[in-house]
């Protein structure tokens, strides 16, 4: 809340997300920025503690939402702001984010062929930059344990607004919104359930790292916030099967958001189905303004060959995640670590699934 006007600021307006009902057990956390969550309880926490005092850069690697809900602290705070991205960053959003006054780097193209990819090349760059900088402030939303503990006010709202949460499904990056929603929901209610959305060639829950196409969803390098005990299945989703998702979401209920959202309500509207008596909560991290040219364009999806393959009514189960797979499938994670789950399998450590699109990583 902002001293000199009585009014919340922008930013604070952005904390929560808009429950809205999509079906008889079926509810929809919509937020416009989600990463607005972790990015300003993160800033706010490190100025009370000193750690932003006039002069102080913010620096962080992220080719997505997570750089935007940074520039506008940044504005905010008065802080000048670094952000190290890829060449595939979104040039709607690079446009924004350097209105807001944040100068982004971009690695060089190449940088995707090394190993950990453009995620590798970002984090050595960002530890040059912080060599070079007098002082600087890094949130490190993938290592930063207040990610994760941000959440606690969504599911305070889920608490309060809807009492019992039986099973909450969002898309999983840094790992922040899931293990903290989730961990905190588990202090009141420990049977609620967490579905983890991911996309192939991931490494989050067993893949092999790949090309991927979805953007938003996807990691090259495996976030230290992300706690495989909290899951309880794990889902993955081709990139035409969360555009059709996205599309249905917007048509048949209006809400207008990105492709992560489209691929998790694609499983959140199975698991309700074959679930009536499950109360269901999915997390819609953002809206769809990036992807007008794209996912919402029907041209772009004729000639990118997003048109031909019908969407599965459910998904593929798999024997295990290194398994190869594609479209839309699933596995029992039961609330095991990565390395127990991985443990269960003999296949050499270099095999699994390989997607043929570009390579992407963004939040």
């Amino acid at each position: 809340m902002s001293i000199r006007t009585g009014f919340a600021e922008a930013t604070e307006a952005y904390q929560l997300p808009r429950l809205i009902r999509l079906g008889p057990n079926l509810f929809a956390a919509a937020f416009t920025l989600m990463k607005m969550v972790p990015a300003r309880f993160i800033l706010r926490r490190a100025a009370q503690d000193g750690k932003l005092a006039p002069g102080t850069v913010i620096v962080e690697t992220t080719s997505g939402t997570f750089g935007l809900a940074l520039a506008m602290q940044a504005v905010h705070l008065d802080r000048r702001l670094i952000l190290v991205s890829d060449p595939v960053i979104d040039e709607r959003l690079y446009r924004r984010l350097t209105d807001l006054g944040a100068v982004v780097e971009r690695v060089p193209a190449e940088a995707g062929q090394i190993a950990g990819g453009y995620q590798a090349a970002r984090l050595h760059r960002l530890h040059e930059i912080m060599a070079t900088e007098p002082a600087t402030f890094c949130p490190r939303q993938y290592t930063n344990p207040d990610n994760p503990r941000s959440y606690a006010t969504v599911a305070e709202l889920f608490l309060e607004a809807l009492g019992q949460v039986d099973c909450v499904i969002g898309p999983v990056g840094s790992g922040g919104s899931m293990c903290g929603t989730v961990g905190y929901l588990r202090s009141v209610l420990p049977e609620c359930r967490a579905i983890g959305v991911d996309t192939h060639a991931s490494v989050l829950f067993g893949h092999v790292d790949g090309k991927r196409e979805l953007r938003g969803l996807g990691m090259s390098l495996m976030p230290e916030n992300l706690d495989h005990r909290v899951f309880d299945h794990a889902h993955w989703c081709s990139a035409y099967a969360a555009y059709a998702a996205t599309r249905e979401l917007h048509q048949r209920h209006a809400l207008f958001m990105g492709p992560t959202s489209g691929a998790a309500y694609l499983v959140a509207r199975w698991w309700a189905r074959v679930n009536p008596d499950a109360l269901t909560v999915v997390m819609l991290p953002d809206e769809g303004h990036r992807y007008l040219d794209t996912v919402y364009d029907d041209e772009w999806l004729k000639a990118n060959g997003h048109l031909e393959e019908p969407v599965p009514a459910e998904p593929t189960p798999l024997e295990h995640p290194r398994r190869p797979s594609s479209g839309w499938t699933s596995y029992g994670w039961a609330r095991r670590t990565h390395d127990e789950v991985l443990a269960l399998d003999p296949l050499p450590a270099g095999s699994g699934p390989a997607d043929p699109a570009p390579a992407r990583d963004s939040r």
